[in-house]
């Protein structure tokens, strides 16, 4: 509103139509019109949103030609336009000025660093600043922590990603099934099943039921591990502790166990899920409905799992891929704490 009050009337009329981007742009070429740096910070906040680095830096040498002081703020808008457009190295040149000038260095700024470096898949780089901040007292967004634990998580780091999951909870954010869910995937990856079970457990303890694509990705594993009897072990936990098994992980189940001959107990399984969908179903009727068939069939259904093919359900987001990284901190499960 300001912008256009200040600006010549008979050149705002002529232009009714125009994006605000260009209404702006002509307003601020009037010799009239008294720019001041949050005039072109928004200027260069809209250029930056379409992906326009080129015009967004036109607009900040004009900024400069007027003799305008750079801020924090249009300094930290242009880090942000950097690192989404995937130009670390102008990121990165634009946040060390930031510092240079003594600026101070708050959450959005250090946000837009950071996920400049996980956009560049520099996870390591992107972990350091984030203790950084840590030490600050400057926290990024939790859509950044969410970020780097996803990007640690597709990769199967499950050292880092537990990494990241203590740092959220540190900067006093609890984690929802979503951030829990990474973690578990994490783990599965990385063949560490028995700590992603450890995290429904705490899940749990936490107030917070597993949710389905965390029981999914676990049976997942274990049925990439061909263990059958802690798959069922698993479940029987789960029933235990009250927890209602959904579509997703019943129809893992029903091509797993379809392929070991247990057609009956996953047809009672599908017969619940198409009715309610929701499973019902005991986990301890199918373990002993498992255990009865393959008491009978034992060699024959050995042989046919060792030559079958694997499940084509999806349950990972990416081929599993483990990391030799070092642990900077102790990477096992954390109990969550509610704040």
């Amino acid at each position: 509103g300001r912008l256009l009050r200040r600006a010549p009337a008979h050149g705002v009329a002529r232009c009714p139509g125009l994006p605000l981007a260009e209404v702006l742009e002509y307003v601020l070429l009037e010799d009239s019109f008294e720019a001041n740096v949050r005039d072109y910070t928004k200027l260069i906040q809209i250029y930056g949103k379409q992906n326009l680095l080129r015009e967004a830096e036109e607009a900040f040498h004009a900024m400069k030609a007027r003799g305008l002081p750079c801020d924090q703020v249009m300094l930290t808008a242009l880090v942000d336009m950097y690192s989404k457009a995937g130009d670390l190295t102008r990121a990165k040149e634009t946040f060390k000025e930031i510092v240079l000038l003594g600026l101070p260095l708050d959450k959005r700024a250090y946000g837009s660093m950071i996920m400049a470096y996980i956009r560049a898949d520099m996870l390591d780089q992107a972990d350091d600043l984030i203790k950084q901040t840590e030490d600050q007292q400057v926290f990024a967004g939790k859509e950044v922590y969410k970020a780097l634990l996803r990007a640690y998580s597709y990769r199967g780091d499950s050292e880092g990603a537990q990494r990241v999951f203590d740092a959220v909870q540190f900067a006093g954010t609890v984690p929802d099934t979503k951030l829990c869910a990474l973690l578990v995937n994490a783990y599965c990856l990385s063949n560490r099943i028995d700590e992603a079970v450890c995290v429904t457990r705490n899940m749990r303890s936490a107030g917070l039921e597993p949710c389905d694509r965390c029981v999914a990705l676990i049976l997942g594993a274990y049925e990439n591990a061909d263990r059958l009897e802690g798959a069922l072990e698993f479940l029987a936990e789960l029933e235990e502790n009250g927890v209602v098994i959904g579509q997703e992980p019943s129809q893992l189940l029903a091509a797993w166990f379809g392929r070991l001959g247990v057609v009956h107990e996953v047809e009672q399984v599908l017969e619940e899920v198409g009715k309610s969908g929701k499973s019902k179903q005991s986990s301890s009727v199918l373990k002993e409905g498992v255990k009865s068939r393959m008491s009978v069939h034992s060699v024959s259904v050995q042989k046919e799992w060792r030559r079958g093919s694997r499940s084509t359900h999806s349950i990972s987001v990416q081929k599993k891929r483990t990391t030799n990284r070092k642990s900077k901190h102790n990477s096992s499960p954390s109990p969550l704490q509610l704040k």
